[in-house]
């Protein structure tokens, strides 16, 4: 057990370090824990043998609930709400289009069966949310025209469609009819998005009415919600990452108690879960394979760059008039990632015919795309002239403040005051502004969520809109 616990903390501080130095040269951190878990894998210098599937369809799955929920946690709806609806095909109709595209080119050209090819079709559907996410806010990317904003609404919510796809798939494959896969698609869904509406709504009301007079355990209460959110939806045959990621966004963007310190809480957790499955998928890995599959992986990998993400993008983006730059970055920015390797992880899990190593072509096309497109991301931004230098990225995700706009105020609480004598949790005070000080009897109170607010206490605020104040 302590060996174990060594070798965890050398493995986090490897990925920590080589991160750090590699990031300069331009590399992807994300590719990096990938290459640092081949390294200590079956083929690679320290020769770990690790090959259960299962154990690591388990690991990455639970590390996929928290990467999901994060991205839907940080992601600004005011900011998103324009360019939702493209958004939203793109993660729902484009996931279709590159799936039934790539399938059939497998069919065709790799000479697969039409349902495997469908598979790995499927299973390389969606766009990787940990990667784009690292990658926008690594470089400080602020693109123009909300771009960043339906990248990230895309990336955040598209996993689960692939998802869906990669299920039905598998279901046809072990030989269930046609209504049992509708059945199937039907809960996954309905299921997913209920239990997710119902949880997040709870916790929105616990979060703004209930004091738990420790802060510490308000990250613990989401947490548990999350987990509870995945359990029940997959329990009950719904989609647990749709479950998550609907969680994240309607907690995310309400109005709750300690929004900052759970969103950074979060940011950690999910670069630990990202550092955990990027590994693990590193490991699980054997390079002594990779030359058997390089020829169908190289060509599935410039398909998809070059033919099948365009032709998605192009046929969904034309409809809202984006300009031609705008679909080709995004076009661009279609980064295949963990989530596709997982995928086919559940795919091998079960056992079925499968004439391709699909787990190892999976795992090429993912490390490919993103140290070839997520590398090259910063350049095409600009060389497109679509990076706005005047603003921040920060400003897409709900735990953006204008801090240039932020300044001092003190106010005098009164009998006529709607906070007096209620705690700052309960005096419902905007999210924007924060009460950094309490000044009472010529004292000097730092504040938290269980102060109660009294008659002839002077508040300094700090923050922006103090004409919402309501004393």
């Amino acid at each position: 057990m302590i060996y174990a616990m060594i070798i965890c903390s050398i493995i986090l501080l490897l990925c920590i370090a080589s991160s750090k130095l590699l990031y300069r040269f331009g590399i992807p951190t994300l590719a990096i824990f990938i290459i640092l878990g081949m390294l200590f894998g079956s083929d690679g210098i320290v020769g770990i043998y690790f090959s259960d599937y299962e154990l690591s369809r388990q690991i990455c799955s639970f590390g996929l609930v928290f990467i999901m929920f994060y991205g839907g946690f940080g992601t600004n709806w005011k900011a998103g709400k324009p360019v939702f609806i493209p958004a939203l095909l793109m993660s729902t109709l484009g996931v279709i289009i590159t799936a039934s595209l790539t399938g059939m080119f497998c069919y065709f050209v790799l000479k697969t069966s039409l349902l495997e090819g469908l598979l790995i079709g499927s299973v390389v559907a969606s766009t990787d949310a940990a990667s784009v996410f690292a990658i926008l806010r690594s470089r400080k990317l602020n693109l123009k025209d909300g771009l960043g904003s339906l990248l990230e609404i895309e990336s955040g919510s598209n996993d689960p469609i692939s998802y869906m796809l990669t299920v039905i798939i598998v279901s046809l494959m072990l030989g269930n009819g046609e209504a049992s896969v509708l059945s199937m698609l039907f809960s996954q869904i309905v299921f997913g998005l209920l239990i997710g509406f119902i949880l997040a709504k709870i916790t929105v009301f616990t979060l703004q009415k209930i004091n738990l007079e420790i802060d510490g355990l308000y990250p613990i209460l989401v947490t548990a919600i999350v987990i509870l959110g995945y359990a029940l939806s997959e329990t009950v045959g719904g989609n647990g990452y749709i479950c998550v990621y609907l969680i994240g966004i309607i907690v995310g963007n309400s109005n709750i108690l300690n929004k900052r310190s759970l969103f950074h809480f979060f940011d950690g957790i999910s670069w630990i879960m990202q550092i955990m499955l990027f590994f693990t998928l590193g490991l699980l890995s054997f390079p002594s394979e990779i030359p058997k599959i390089i020829a169908p992986a190289v060509i599935v990998s410039i398909f998809m760059i070059f033919v099948a993400r365009p032709i998605a993008t192009f046929s969904i983006l034309s409809w809202f008039k984006f300009p031609i730059k705008h679909q080709l970055f995004v076009s661009w920015v279609g980064l295949r990632g963990a989530a596709s390797v997982v995928f086919a992880i559940y795919a091998v899990s079960f056992n079925i015919n499968l004439n391709q190593d699909i787990f190892h072509i999976v795992f090429f096309v993912a490390l490919f795309s993103v140290l070839v497109q997520g590398t090259l991301i910063p350049t095409f931004a600009r060389k497109l002239d679509l990076v706005d230098d005047n603003e921040s990225i920060f400003k897409t995700f709900t735990d953006y403040e204008e801090e240039s706009l932020t300044h001092l105020m003190e106010v005098e609480i009164t009998k006529s005051s709607p906070w007096v004598n209620k705690t700052l949790s309960e005096a419902n005070i905007p999210q924007s502004i924060l009460v950094v000080m309490i000044k009472r009897n010529k004292k000097a109170i730092v504040p938290k969520g269980s102060t109660k607010i009294k008659l002839g206490d002077v508040l300094v605020l700090n923050g922006i809109d103090f004409d919402k104040i309501p004393v």
